[in-house]
């Protein structure tokens, strides 16, 4: 078989998309709709170029390099490791792993639970029950397709169209009066809230994971597998596309009523109560345990079989449950604390994903200027952390000033001029390299 039909296009992209949607995905949509109010279309359209144009081109560029080793390698291969090794971290036990159960209970389990019980030993219970299930899920990252594609994610699909469709027939009201960080920036700032899904670090590493899938059902040759990547990509984006839409609007038309919620989480509950009730809360419990459950056992596969082929004295099932009992005790710091931890990381690593994707976009223009990998690299990596640690109130002398009057650092993208002048140093490194060879 060289390539598929229609309907197994669509089921592996249903996959891919149910790897990408889970705890981020669900809770920042609507809590952007509910803060940039009036200002919603702007920052959406911010937000869908970070939350989904970014990941979709990140599949398509890891597919395109060989996978994210090859990419990375291409800066230099002590870096490759270093920074894809950070990378599956935050993506994997440190952050988004724990995200997603932290999430999940505090949607489908604390709404229901009884005045004066015990919340903590509740989420304990809750976190080893939902990392054992997906962590034996994970054990077979061949097979996602039939678990998470054909079963899961159609359910979960359903269940938003649900929601989405009782907010349009029931409006709470009209959109509130925007957020200070959404009033003048509404696009940047929905452009950084794009950040916190995470979606740019996975696609890095999702690609991997499609394939096996995609190997599962038949398709052997190494260009066919990588054009049906690619094309499940899109397909991914597409659907990422139409329900952050639905959620973004869900969260808008909340704002008058719910605005001043902490998270999305907030919204979603007192949108979901008012709507249905309720019925609502159980609702929104499924969506949210299913959209996190699918995340999980994605992220569990990739981290795996990354960690399993590094360090090929323990087994993927050995990495798997480790992950799952790290994930389990970060877990329990709850939500608040994780999402307020996971922003300085995700703003010092983030730009160089970017950096990665572009550069692996326009590779075929760069043959014979490989130098602009590394330069650029260590320009953006430098001016991306030196930002993070200043934001929050860590200062260099003379540097931090310098780096404070660059355009764009206050919007968060400090990073963005020095990480052109490394593109140009590394340009110029090469041209007179060649000369002097001449």
């Amino acid at each position: 078989m060289d390539k598929f039909d229609l309907k197994n296009k669509i089921l592996i992209g249903i996959t891919l998309f149910s790897m990408f949607f889970g705890a981020g995905n669900l809770i920042f949509p609507p809590f952007l709709g509910a803060q940039a109010g009036t200002r919603a279309v702007p920052a959406f359209i911010g937000f869908a170029l970070s939350a989904v144009g970014l990941p979709v081109l990140g599949v398509v560029a890891v597919t395109l390099a060989g996978g994210l080793n090859q990419l990375a390698s291409r800066v230099h291969p002590g870096f490759a490791f270093v920074y894809i090794l950070i990378l599956y971290l935050a993506i994997g036990p440190c952050l988004a792993i724990p995200r997603t159960a932290s999430t999940s209970f505090s949607m489908a389990v604390i709404p229901f639970l009884p005045s004066g019980a015990s919340v903590g030993l509740v989420q304990f219970l809750y976190s080893v029950i939902f990392f054992a299930a997906a962590s034996l899920v994970a054990l077979h990252p061949e097979k996602l397709t039939e678990y998470l594609g054909k079963k899961l994610t159609p359910i979960l699909l359903v269940l938003i169209a649900v929601l989405f469709a009782a907010a349009v027939i029931n409006p709470v009201g009209d959109p509130a009066h925007p957020a200070e960080l959404y009033e003048k920036g509404a696009a940047v700032q929905g452009f950084l809230d794009g950040y916190q899904t995470m979606d740019t670090l996975a696609a890095l590493n999702f690609g991997m994971i499609v394939a096996l899938n995609i190997q599962a059902r038949g398709i052997r040759k190494k260009k066919a597998v990588m054009k049906e990547t690619i094309s499940a990509g899109w397909i991914a984006g597409i659907l990422l596309l139409a329900v952050y839409a639905m959620l973004t609007y869900v969260g808008m038309i909340s704002g008058q009523i719910f605005f001043g919620k902490n998270n999305g989480t907030e919204v979603l509950v007192s949108m979901a109560d008012f709507l249905f009730g309720k019925a609502g809360m159980v609702i929104l419990a499924l969506i949210f345990v299913i959209a996190c459950f699918n995340t999980c056992v994605g992220l569990f596969s990739c981290c795996g079989k990354y960690f399993a082929d590094v360090f090929p004295k323990l087994s993927y099932r050995s990495w798997v449950f480790i992950f799952a009992f790290i994930s389990m005790v970060i877990a329990n710091v709850g939500l608040d604390t994780i999402l307020k931890f996971s922003v300085p990381v995700l703003s010092a690593i983030y730009p160089m994903a970017i950096l990665l994707i572009f550069l692996s976009c326009i590779h075929r223009w760069l043959d014979g200027f490989q130098r602009i990998y590394p330069w650029a690299a260590v320009f953006c990596g430098i001016s991306s952390i030196l930002t993070v640690m200043s934001q929050y109130g860590i200062l260099i002398p003379g540097i931090t000033l310098v780096l404070q009057k660059i355009p764009g650092y206050s919007a968060g993208f400090g990073w963005l001029l020095p990480t052109g002048a490394g593109i140009m140093a590394g340009l110029a490194a090469e041209i007179c390299r060649k000369k002097v060879r001449r």
